[in-house]
Formats: structure tokens, sequence, C-alpha cells
């Protein structure tokens, strides 16, 4: 295999998807970049399946636990840091190896994403703050009052997105959806990549995920949860949400069971990993599916 341009493995959680990697960074003197939004924050290696220590000398992994947990990382933040990353290969003549599961991660390379400005630490306290003193309700309303383009698209239940649409009507003055209608650049272009998806039984990988989360628990998942929950921060951060965290807080508050945190804990990841194959099959017909076993021979077959 000689290409060094990109090659995308996506697929749902629990489905082989580092292992793919590593195994085609072994043949090709690959470098692993990081796709998934959890992945990214260093407070939660063990909860969130990060790659081992010894995976991670096998081959350069970049874009993992670089993130702390009370900071929001925005899609245009890893799109930026993925484009420098996939061209510091490029120039090394290695292959870039994208491995995730996170869609707009993904829609983001293929597609781009409209330039949506940064918005400033000051706005984005001024509407966290305004947040905290107001139901979901009262701050649709709001962003329906200045920007109801972009609140027609946002459920009265997204609370995250209603903030982050306040943020932006709120330091450039133009509503989310507006910017968004701007057209974006693509950073890899057809020809420049491969991308598969790895398909797997739903029985097969349901079980899979089961038995990660249990080998989750027993490498010491409570106790990375219960750091994180020592540091009080907000709970609707994107850290403070991945899969199991906030049943696994729930239950170190005492409200439940360690069985019953581990059940939810699991039966959200699998209910997740349906929304990942769905997603992916609707908005990203780029992708090629495979079975992880054959994701390999697929992958050799279409590298020049």
């Amino acid at each position: 295999m000689t290409l060094k341009n990109a090659v995308l493995i996506a697929g749902p959680t629990a489905s082989g998807k580092s292992a793919l990697a590593l195994e085609l960074a072994a043949q090709t003197d690959g470098v692993i970049i990081n796709a998934d939004s959890m992945q990214v924050y260093r407070n939660l290696r063990i909860i969130t399946a990060r790659p081992s220590e010894e995976e991670m000398l096998r081959a350069p992994h970049l874009l993992y636990g670089h993130i702390d947990a009370a900071e929001i990382y925005s899609a245009g933040r890893w799109l930026r840091e993925a484009e420098q990353t996939i061209a510091t290969a490029r120039e090394a003549g290695r292959l870039a190896i994208v491995i995730g599961g996170t869609g707009l991660y993904f829609s983001a390379l293929l597609k781009g994403l409209s330039a949506v400005p940064e918005v400033s630490a000051e706005v984005r306290q001024q509407i966290r703050d305004l947040g905290e003193k107001n139901s979901n309700e009262v701050l649709h309303a709001m962003l329906l009052a200045r920007d109801p383009r972009t609140a027609a698209e946002i459920r009265v239940s997204d609370r995250q997105r209603i903030l982050r649409a306040l943020e932006v009507i709120e330091a450039t003055g133009r509503g989310l959806a507006e910017w968004r209608a701007e057209p974006g650049v693509p950073v890899l272009n057809t020809g420049m990549y491969r991308a598969i998806f790895l398909a797997t039984d739903r029985d097969a990988l349901g079980k899979r995920v089961d038995a990660r989360f249990d080998a989750m628990l027993e490498a010491g998942a409570l106790d990375e949860v219960k750091r994180l929950k020592a540091r009080n921060l907000d709970p609707r951060m994107p850290a403070m949400k991945a899969h199991g965290v906030p049943w696994l807080i729930r239950y170190l508050d005492g409200e439940i069971s360690l069985e019953e945190a581990a059940a939810q804990g699991k039966r959200n990841t699998r209910q997740y990993a349906k929304r990942q194959e769905t997603w992916f099959r609707n908005q990203l017909p780029e992708f090629q599916w495979a079975r992880p076993e054959e994701a390999m021979e697929r992958l050799a077959l279409s590298l020049p």
C-alpha cells in the first residue's frame, strides 16, 4: 500500500476500528488521527475506551486526550486541527488514518463547515450565565425573538444547541442558520481519500458493547468518573455526558445501584451505535461499507 493521502475509518462504537487502524498503520507507516468527540478529553481515557498506552506506542496517535473536560470542543476546532495534522502527515510522506465514530467530524472533512467565527470567552460565559438562570423554554423563546430561523431548527429540549445559537447571534449579529447556509470548503476532495465504514451484526455488536463496558469498569472507569465528579463541572458540559458518565455519577450520588448504572450505560451505548449506523448511511454515502473481517482486504484492493 502506497497511498500518501488519507484513509477514513468509521463505524459504531466497539466495531473494531482501532484494530483496523493499527494494522493499516503498520503496513503503511501511517499516522492515526482521532475523529471521536469524546476521546479528545484527557480526563476520559477509560470510559471512552481510548487506545491503550501499548497501542499508542505502536503508531503515532494524534488528537487524543489533548482537551480538558472543562472545555467545550467544537467540530470547527477539530477540523482545523485535523486539517493541519493531515497536511503534516502528507508532507512527511505518511498515510493519514482518520478514525472515529463522530459523523459530524467526517462530514466536515468531506463537505466543509460554514465559517462561523470563534465566540469569545466573554460572550460564552455571558450565555452560560444566562443558561444557569433560565429554563429551556425561556432560552428558546429568547432565541426565537432574535433568530427565528435557527430557533425553528432546534427542539426546546436541546439546551446545548440553543445556547450555542445564542452565543453566535450575540457574538456576530447573524444567526447560526444564516452562517451555515454559506458553503464550506472540504479538506479532502474526491480522489484524495478512501473511506470505509465497519458494518457489524447488531446482536454481536451489542454483546461487544456490554463486554467492553464491564471491562472498563474493571479497569477503573468508576474511579475516573469519581475524579471527574469531584471537579463540580456543569453537568451539561460535553465531557460530562459521555456514555456511562451520567449513570455512574448517579451511582456515586447514591441514587441507583452500580448494576443499574452499568445496565443503563450499556443501553445508551447500544442505542448510540444504532444511531451512528443510521447517520452514516443517510449522510455520508462516500463511505464504503464492509464487515470488519473484510475491511483490510477491501482497503488493499482500493488503494493504488
